[in-house]
């Protein structure tokens, strides 16, 4: 059976772009695949150094939706609590090129796009370094990635070919990418979905919260009155009806067309989609809650949650760099006799 690597950073809310992106499609592996999903909280620490007090909290928030959504806890595992990671990814940034990781066209683009915050910092320029070791300590070979990752997932190859190259091992498989076609969903304002526009639903929005977003969002800036007609494929809310509420696409289309409804009673007749579609996920959101004897106590919470999965992760990260070890020649020093 193949076996899959993926995570995500514990930097806030998940919301409905990490569902269409990214959750939806870990559900369905789970059926087929051997899955380790990570809380990335080490790449959270890249870009949060300066102020780290919500990872852990973000992190128990991740996980709980992740559940609610269908994630089996034993497919889950947290990244800092496996120190294998940090030590392999010292030791691949030992055998990797600076030029690599200089030419990482992510890393030139985010440095320009990013403001607020200041990422010249040796950790940034290598996480690809530490993702790279996130892969080969679970020997996935299979990554699902976006196109925008592409070029780190190939930079991983190109590490394990070093590493074959210089130790004439094959302990390492060269994973391929499982890509991910996201539906490309904008915020409530147009713009990219994201917790620091202010614009995302998030998957643990109040009933209250999602009619307030959804009754806020833009529509067809052509349509100036509820009797004029609508143009249904430049208004966002009808991109929202496709994506989640397929069944009624042609009756929306219909309506907004030929004027039979106004864009508030259109998002207002929305505004009930969306909270059915998320009832079930914050049913068990509840319930998660419920079950956790003290929630404020985010160790304790997190031990819960998935400490099944992180002995399964564990067990296969010290496997892992117990054969590194062993290829380096770094093994047994102490207890040789």
């Amino acid at each position: 059976m193949d076996r899959v690597l993926s995570g995500m950073r514990p930097t806030g809310p998940l919301h409905l772009g990490h569902w269409l992106g990214a959750l939806e499609n870990w559900v369905r592996l789970q059926e087929t695949h051997e899955c380790f999903f990570m809380v990335a909280d080490l790449h959270a620490l890249m870009g949060e150094y300066e102020n780290p007090a919500d990872i852990r909290k973000n992190s128990v928030e991740m996980i709980v939706d992740w559940i609610a959504c269908g994630i089996n806890p034993s497919n889950i595992f947290i990244q800092s609590e496996i120190s294998e990671h940090a030590e392999l990814a010292l030791m691949l940034g030992m055998l990797t090129p600076l030029g690599w990781l200089e030419r990482n066209p992510t890393y030139k683009e985010q440095l320009r796009e990013i403001q607020g915050r200041d990422l010249t910092t040796y950790g940034f320029l290598g996480y690809p370094v530490l993702q790279a070791a996130d892969i080969l300590l679970y020997k996935a070979n299979k990554v699902p990635v976006g196109e925008d990752q592409l070029a780190h997932l190939e930079l991983t190859r190109e590490i394990i070919r070093r590493f074959r190259h210089l130790y004439k091992s094959s302990l390492f498989p060269e994973p391929e990418a499982l890509l991910t076609k996201a539906s490309k969903i904008l915020g409530t304002d147009r713009r990219k979905m994201s917790k620091s526009y202010g614009n995302a639903i998030n998957l643990s929005d109040s009933e209250q919260a999602i009619k307030k977003k959804i009754q806020s969002m833009i529509t067809d800036p052509a349509r100036i009155k509820a009797s004029d007609p609508g143009h249904p494929d430049s208004c966002n809310v009808f991109s929202y009806y496709s994506m989640f509420s397929r069944d009624l696409v042609h009756d929306v289309r219909d309506w907004c067309t030929n004027a039979k409804k106004g864009c508030t009673d259109c998002k207002k007749n929305f505004s009930d989609v969306m909270v059915d579609f998320l009832r079930p996920v914050q049913k068990k959101r509840e319930e998660i809650r419920d079950s956790m004897k003290d929630g404020t106590r985010y160790n304790v919470a997190l031990k819960m949650l998935v400490g099944a999965g992180q002995q399964r992760a564990e067990k296969v990260a010290k496997g892992t760099m117990s054969e590194v070890k062993k290829i380096l020649n770094m093994n047994q020093w102490i207890h040789e006799n």
